[in-house]
């Protein structure tokens, strides 16, 4: 249902470029397959990924009856990073971040936002074959639940739902990933940018201020135990002089 009201969506701004991938997750093994669909832009238009540069991806590239498309029949880890869809005069789609890791644990969440309301089901994954193992899944750093089948479902999802997620399995975590969630398909294409990416700044900021505010404290802390010492020992000083002049008077 939610793809229907993306295409709907997309149909109904002209010109409008949009970006998804296959499989839709964020995450992925290297060596894995990813095809990325470029939707609503002319056959001779190329998938674009930014790295330290503007790379076409020309792996694999194929018309569709609606855009255009590239498959990537394994990825790397350099290949983690934004890529989008951009036409020849200039017009970009929505940004979709991918994460490539070496390691042996990945989270499967959505690469696009989601619908507010919608369920959405975080699998996590382990190259190790065993079931044994329970995963453990977080947000935002903070531990939000522990799953022997090793997936938790977000059940009808807010904007107090996005956030930086992530998981482990048998001490082993995957890369974090940000969960974006939009009342508006539309207001997704034209807002390439990930939300998550404020609450980063936001985290980091904070954390800044806080280490001021402790340093400021331990400061205070230190010119106090400075201060009371001078004044007891200028106090116990002039107890001395006052009483050895009382002696001298008599």
């Amino acid at each position: 249902m939610s793809w229907m009201m993306m295409f709907f969506a997309h149909d109904q701004r002209v010109g409008a470029v949009f970006l998804r991938v296959v499989p839709n997750r964020s995450q992925f093994f290297e060596y894995e397959p990813v095809t990325f669909y470029c939707e609503g832009v002319s056959h001779d238009n190329v998938l674009h990924k930014l790295k330290d540069k503007i790379q076409p991806c020309s792996n694999s590239n194929k018309k569709t009856a609606t855009g255009s498309s590239c498959t990537v029949n394994a990825v790397y880890v350099d290949d983690s990073g934004k890529h989008w869809c951009e036409t020849r005069e200039g017009k970009r789609s929505n940004i979709i971040n991918i994460t490539v890791t070496a390691g042996s644990v990945i989270l499967e969440s959505p690469a696009v936002p989601v619908m507010e309301g919608e369920d959405v089901t975080l699998s996590c994954r382990s190259k190790m074959n065993s079931s044994t193992f329970t995963a453990d899944f977080y947000k935002d750093g903070l531990h939000i639940s522990s799953s022997s089948k090793r997936i938790v479902t977000l059940h009808k999802v807010s904007k107090s739902d996005e956030g930086l997620y992530k998981c482990s399995i048998s001490g082993a975590e995957s890369p974090e990933s940000c969960l974006n969630v939009t009342d508006s398909f539309i207001t997704f294409i034209e807002s390439s940018e990930c939300s998550c990416n404020v609450y980063l700044i936001l985290r980091t900021v904070f954390t800044i201020m806080l280490v001021a505010l402790l340093l400021l404290l331990l400061g205070l802390l230190h010119y106090g135990k400075i201060g009371a010492t001078t004044a007891n020992s200028c106090s116990t000083s002039c107890k001395c002089n006052c009483h050895g002049t009382g002696n001298k008077q008599i």
